[in-house]
């Protein structure tokens, strides 16, 4: 198995349900912009593939007949007719432009499933502007509207009291929408890399701390698999795909009950938030931080001029639109540069580029991601220590919830680096630059709810190598200027929210969902507001690691980037950080040896401070293996090292000490574009015989404390409720 997530659709008739299913999977690709190669068209059929369903649809347009494609793909000769229905109907409606089509034509693509931006694409509406929305008026003129059947959750035994609702285009209703004050939760639709169910944590809680408040309820989702979707997280659940015209329809039904209908769009990552301006321009009610707050934050121009005018450092950056502009930008800024969409969430379609290729490369392909909105470029920190930071608002007062010290280094994905909650090693008036800029930020976008910032704090290699290694780390953090730059500011739910609130013991999402409508911080953490405090960790350190899945890709290089590639993650406790870092990590699948053999190679960039490192390896009893320019710096510092070869170099190399077994620990960090590419055989190789790898210094720092807490027999287990208790005790 290799997906990460699914979506499940209700529909009248199959055709229905499979046209609302793929319109749920959100792949961000714009709707008939799929291309295809006929000259791989019978390995597409004959081979499963994530592209098949639409090469066999594309088979179907082209005249291949129903029982050489069922052959092809052994697929059930009968879904392949209900596709070829959907082709005839697609056929059917390019032979009238909207304005002349039959409204009984129309209805019928409706009961096959037929988005409004298919409709739409159909009909080349999208070039003239509002397509998806001339479609809606052509609908409502015709008196084509959606109604809601129940699936009845009792099987007809006796009253269902928390029904599933579904749309379709027949006559009778049975949605009954009530008129109770009530507020519309968007969910995050199907699992993925970079949205999961970190969300859906959030979703909930919103709903439980409306229902507690006399609100009804109503969530929108189509994960079969969250708890979003239970019976009883909701008082009523709309399985719907998470698109506008989708979201629009339940708003506008809903509030034909009579009563106001407030939207949350802050609680279900990316996907809900890049509704929140199109459903505000049709008339919906978002409530919580505006969209226009939103969009202010995703809008690389206003938000640079507004980081400007409140004095807070930000890295180069530009947004384009073309090639030529996207190069010019990078030779402007620097390289290496940062290339991303806009609106995206998990890293998705990042590249770090290092030259002019790679980004003309990639600005041919970011139209299928960004669609009509810009390209980000910003100069890449590569010597940098990355922090989150959540906090709470009501547009007033602001607590922060966390300041999250990242382990790897700033570059690689949030979601991907393990962090420590509360910071272990930087200097506290970095800390305070940081707080004030959080409470700055927020004020100034207005937020209300939920605010996720990331922070960059370079460091200087400048300063004096005086004093202990880690003073001089602690001096590198701090750097010669002190600068905390902002990276990137959500004015949204972010993935750590639930680790944040079963470290600190805080239920942020339940709060922020009563700010949105309307209570005041103060209600909940008046004391965080008057002494100006961070909500508070206790004792303990509280270390979440991500969960990788290259054992189900094996031939994947595992080197760490800005592209998300973590499926989940785990949350190791105890009251010192190497214990709590060791538990996250044999946590995550990846088993720290307490001896044996580590392998070290790093980049230029590492070498000044890799003899620390090997230090602390070769004081737990471990011996040192390293490659010729590493090993001349481990052996100055008084160490004994064996060496290698590089693999390109000869033999014996890494890949022949992992292959026999006389390699327990890998430290790897690659740096530049060789590096990332030479050493993919010493990763990959370290993945098929299952060696811990670690791609940053500071994760080998960690490593090396979280196994000197081993050796010394500290591993412990406490409940998290009793730390709870404890910090509630002595408050």
């Amino acid at each position: 198995m290799k997906s990460v997530g699914e979506v499940m659709a209700i529909g009248r008739t199959f055709k229905e349900a499979l046209q609302k299913g793929i319109r749920a999977l959100d792949t961000g690709k714009r709707v008939g912009a799929s291309k295809f190669e006929p000259k791989i068209l019978t390995q597409r059929l004959v081979t499963p593939h994530p592209d098949r369903l639409a090469y066999v649809q594309y088979a179907i347009r082209q005249g291949h007949p129903i029982k050489q494609i069922a052959k092809m793909t052994s697929i059930d000769p009968w879904f392949l007719y209900q596709l070829k229905e959907m082709n005839d109907m697609q056929l059917e409606l390019e032979k009238h432009p909207m304005e002349s089509v039959p409204s009984e034509i129309v209805r019928e693509a409706k009961r096959m499933g037929f988005s409004d931006g298919r409709l739409a694409g159909t009909w080349r509406l999208d070039g003239k502007g509002g397509g998806q929305e001339k479609v809606r008026h052509f609908r409502k003129k015709h008196k084509l509207k959606p109604v809601y059947k129940r699936v009845d959750t009792c099987a007809a035994e006796f009253e269902s009291y928390t029904p599933y609702l579904y749309s379709t285009y027949e006559e009778e209703d049975e949605a009954a929408p009530t008129p109770k004050k009530k507020v519309i939760i968007l969910g995050s639709g199907p699992n993925r890399i970079g949205q999961g169910i970190e969300f859906d944590y959030c979703c909930c809680h919103a709903s439980y701390a409306l229902r507690e408040d006399g609100y009804e309820s109503i969530m929108v989702n189509c994960n079969p698999e969250t708890v979003s979707t239970d019976y009883d997280t909701s008082d009523r659940l709309y399985f719907e795909p998470l698109t506008l015209e989708d979201v629009f329809a339940i708003c506008d039904h809903e509030a034909s009950g009579g009563a106001e209908v407030g939207v949350i769009v802050q609680f279900g990552g990316q996907t809900p938030l890049n509704l929140s301006l199109p459903l505000k321009a049709a008339g919906v009610n978002i409530i919580g931080t505006s969209p226009e707050s939103i969009d202010l934050a995703e809008d690389r121009k206003r938000f640079g001029k507004l980081l400007e005018d409140l004095d807070i450092p930000q890295a180069p950056g530009a947004m384009v639109t073309s090639p030529e502009a996207a190069v010019e930008a990078a030779k402007k800024i620097g390289f290496p540069v940062l290339v991303r969409p806009s609106y995206v969430l998990g890293g998705r379609a990042m590249v770090i580029a290092y030259d002019e290729d790679t980004i003309m490369q990639y600005m041919k392909q970011a139209v299928e991601y960004s669609q009509d909105r810009p390209i980000l470029i910003d100069k890449f920190l590569e010597d940098a220590i990355e922090v989150d930071v959540d906090a709470l608002s009501d547009g007033e007062d602001v607590v922060i919830g966390g300041i999250m010290q990242h382990i790897e280094e700033a570059g690689i994905h949030s979601g991907d680096s393990s962090c420590v909650l509360p910071a272990v090693d930087i200097p506290e008036p970095l800390l305070d630059r940081m707080r004030e800029y959080a409470f700055k930020l927020a004020r100034a976008l207005k937020v209300i709810g939920l605010m996720n910032i990331q922070f960059a704090i370079p460091r200087s290699t400048m300063a004096n190598h005086v004093g202990t290694a880690e003073a001089e780390r602690r001096q590198h953090l701090a750097g010669s200027s002190g600068k905390v730059y902002v990276l990137e500011v959500n004015p949204r739910a972010s993935r750590t929210v639930p680790y944040v609130s079963k470290a600190t013991g805080v239920p942020m999402a339940k709060i922020a969902a009563r700010l949105m409508t309307g209570r005041k911080l103060r209600e909940f953490l008046p004391e965080f507001i008057e002494q100006g405090k961070d909500l508070d960790t206790g004792r303990c350190f509280y270390v979440k690691s991500p969960v990788f899945p290259w054992n189900k890709f094996p031939g994947v290089d595992t080197v760490l980037g800005p592209e998300m590639r973590s499926t989940g993650e785990v949350m190791g406790v105890a009251d010192n950080f190497g214990e709590a870092f060791y538990k996250a990590q044999l946590s995550a699948g990846q088993k720290l040896p307490t001896q044996g053999t580590v392998f070290i190679s790093v980049n230029d960039q590492d070498k000044p401070h890799v003899a620390e490192v090997a230090h602390r390896f070769a004081d737990l009893g471990f011996k040192i293996v390293a490659t010729h320019g590493t090993a001349d710096l481990i052996e100055t510092a008084g160490l004994t090292v064996d060496r290698v070869y590089k693999v390109k170099e000869g033999r014996p190399n890494p890949v022949d000490l992992i292959k026999a077994e006389r390699i327990q620990l890998i430290v790897n960090t690659p740096h530049g574009p060789d590096p990332y590419f030479d050493e993919k055989a010493i990763r990959r190789a370290a993945v098929t015989n299952h060696i811990p790898t670690l791609t940053t210094l500071s994760a080998a720092r960690a490593a090396a404390d979280g196994i000197a807490a081993l050796q010394r027999g500290e591993v412990r287990v406490q409940a998290l409720q009793a730390l709870h208790a404890e910090r509630q005790t002595h408050a």
